[in-house]
């Protein structure tokens, strides 16, 4: 199932032959610099698993991002409904990403983000859509910046899924963009 296409991408489903980047990703230390955590084969498998089914259950997820040339995926870009209460209420959605080394700096999360914010208040009619980051994730809050996001400080929190042992990435900052921004400012943006 394919989602949307840009000019160089393509945001789909994941396919089996998917899961050996899935695996890399998860479990590459520069790429998962700011988590406090590594997924071992069987973790990222189980994962993958879900977050395949949650697509094709609800049309939400983290979808695999692959070049649209050759369908060979880099990464995954994607829309999901956040767990994070009491800091966001349920039903909130966020677009996130995570992208293979060797794929950074290139542009291309930033071309998927923005065709995904386009897709999720075009298609999904959403009202409004966040970002979050611990705050030295500065590679991720440009790519916010960048596709039109906004900081919203008032609703920074301390992640309560991270562990004592990692204080230092328990901080997250939220970006977000409604709707009514997006129509006005994120869409004449991306053209």
């Amino acid at each position: 199932m394919i989602i949307l296409e840009t000019g160089r991408l393509r945001l789909r489903a994941w396919i089996e032959t998917d899961r050996e980047l899935f695996a890399e990703i998860n479990s590459d230390p520069a790429v998962m610099e700011f988590f406090p955590f590594r997924r071992t084969r069987a973790e990222a498998d189980a994962l993958f698993d879900r977050n395949n089914r949650n697509i094709r259950e609800t049309g939400f997820g983290f979808f695999a991002l692959a070049f649209r040339e050759n369908d060979a995926p880099i990464g995954f870009c994607g829309l999901a409904r956040t767990d994070l209460e009491p800091h966001l209420p349920d039903g909130t959605v966020e677009i996130g990403w995570r992208l293979a080394l060797r794929h950074w700096g290139k542009g291309y999360v930033t071309e998927a983000a923005r065709a995904l914010l386009d897709y999720g208040f075009s298609e999904r009619k959403l009202g409004e859509i966040v970002a979050i980051a611990v705050p030295a994730n500065t590679r991720s809050t440009a790519v916010m910046t960048r596709i039109g996001m906004r900081p919203d400080s008032k609703r920074d929190f301390d992640h309560s899924g991270v562990p004592d042992t990692h204080p230092h990435l328990r901080r997250h900052v939220l970006y977000a963009t409604t709707a009514e921004e997006w129509r006005r400012d994120g869409s004449a943006a991306k053209r």
